[in-house]
């Protein structure tokens, strides 16, 4: 019975060093998987901190950053303070210098300029050339937009005018995709100045010109012999130097002077009682998807409900000459229309012309009894009658496509804005052709409008 029991202790004994094993081995796959887990989470901590230490730093890194472009901002906002009042201050000698509180002046002359200071100094030879000896009537200005140091240069080298610097105080934003920031540029530069020639400057009268013209000789007799002609008239909204149709095989003579409907802008004169009514709603920039080719605050000018019927006064032959290829219109149409434009070279006595002849209760009649002498033709083969004929004629088109079809047979200008002709009086398109002979192109309601 001992040994009995003695084998019984020794399997119980064997049991329990097994069950004791088990627990062992069952522990430690335990602590294992334990020490698993916490490597685990040590090393996801470890990562954490790492990922919120690299956050921190770039949190860091964005915030000097910040600190970095406000200093930069407040270093610009200094700095275009400074030029502000040193060009204000240039501005103030400038026209102290320049101006004579005795004179009464007919205009002040303003000259659009930018980027391009070849062009500005081609443009002021031009103009010192005839201003000069008159300069006390008619003090010249040039507006640069932008802060290109060559153009202010150039500017600041002349004594003979006042400079005037536009400078953008907060970025120039388009309002729709596509637009060029140019043309907004360019209309709150045009803005800037006339509100600063008319109200900061107090002038009366202003002729704007831009940094690719050159003037004929009696450009400045013309101006003032058209600023009395306004003072009579205020059915005149503007004088022109320009005429779209002004090319040399489409013009003959230096004297004759008409009423358009179309603005013909390049080289222009306007009152401040006119500028009193555009400037609260000048544009921003003409918006291009009201017509194909508008881009440009001068279409505005020339919607009807902004020149509300007024007129403006043109030459035949133009008083100023655009030479800009290169410019923020990209060149166009300037080999077609631009380049070939006459500028008058003759000296034209305008003290002595009667110009009553272009008063609005005048010059409807007057221009009546030249289209009724013309000759009646059809738009077949137009420009071939009016060669043979060697006489004015006229010829009649039903709507725009019937006048673009004429008008490209002759090659003047197609383009319509806002439903008139450019060039346009009562819907009459007059440009010479072969000489002396004019060709006038009349409206379907033009005959019934001048009363023929």
């Amino acid at each position: 019975m001992g040994v009995k029991f003695a084998c019984d202790f020794r399997f119980l004994l064997l049991l329990a060093a097994g069950f004791f094993i088990y627990l062992q081995i069952r522990l430690f796959a335990t602590q294992s998987k334990y020490a698993d887990r916490l490597a685990a989470a040590v090393d996801s901590e470890n990562q954490c901190t790492t990922q919120t230490r690299r956050l921190i730093d770039q949190i860091s890194m964005q915030q000097g950053r910040i600190v970095a472009l406000e200093e930069e901002k407040k270093q610009q906002d200094k700095e275009y303070m400074q030029m502000k009042a040193l060009v204000q201050d240039l501005e103030g000698k400038g026209l102290q210098r320049l101006t004579d509180k005795s004179q009464v002046h007919v205009a002040a002359v303003v000259i659009m300029a930018c980027n391009r200071a070849d062009y500005l100094e081609r443009t002021l030879t031009s103009v010192l050339k005839y201003q000069s000896h008159i300069a006390k009537k008619y003090p010249l200005f040039v507006s640069q937009d932008g802060s290109d140091p060559s153009v202010r240069k150039k500017a600041m080298s002349y004594d003979q005018l006042t400079y005037m610097q536009h400078l953008d105080s907060k970025p120039v934003l388009t309002e729709r995709p596509g637009e060029l920031i140019a043309y907004y540029k360019i209309a709150q530069h045009y803005k800037w100045a006339l509100d600063k020639l008319f109200y900061g400057h107090n002038f009366s009268r202003v002729i704007i010109l831009e940094d690719d013209m050159e003037i004929a000789p009696d450009f400045f007799d013309y101006f003032e012999a058209a600023a009395a002609l306004m003072e009579k008239d205020k059915s005149i909204m503007a004088v022109s130097s320009w005429n779209d149709n002004g090319q040399k095989q489409f013009v003959h003579d230096p004297y004759v002077l008409y009423r358009s409907d179309f603005f013909p802008g390049l080289g222009w004169m306007l009152t401040r009682s006119t500028w009193d009514e555009l400037s609260p709603k000048w544009p921003k920039a003409y918006p291009y998807w009201l017509h194909v080719h508008s881009t440009y605050w001068d279409d505005w000018l020339r919607l009807q409900e902004n020149h509300k019927g007024r007129q403006f006064v043109r030459p035949e032959v133009c008083r100023t000459y655009n030479f800009g290829e290169h410019g923020s219109s990209l060149g166009q149409f300037f080999k077609q229309y631009l380049e070939p434009i006459k500028l008058n070279d003759v000296q034209v006595d305008w003290k002595s012309m009667d110009l009553s002849y272009l008063m609005e209760d005048k010059y409807k009649e007057y221009f009546a009894q030249i289209l009724r002498k013309a000759k009646p033709i059809s738009g077949v083969d137009a420009a071939l009658k009016a060669s043979n004929i060697g006489a004015d004629v006229r010829i009649q088109y039903s709507d725009q496509p019937d006048f673009e079809r004429v008008a490209r047979q002759f090659g003047i200008f197609e383009e319509w804005k806002d439903g008139v002709p450019r060039a346009a009086y009562k819907g009459v398109v007059v440009f010479r052709y072969n000489g002396p002979n004019c060709v006038f192109l009349v409206g379907p309601n033009s005959l019934e409008q001048l009363g023929i």
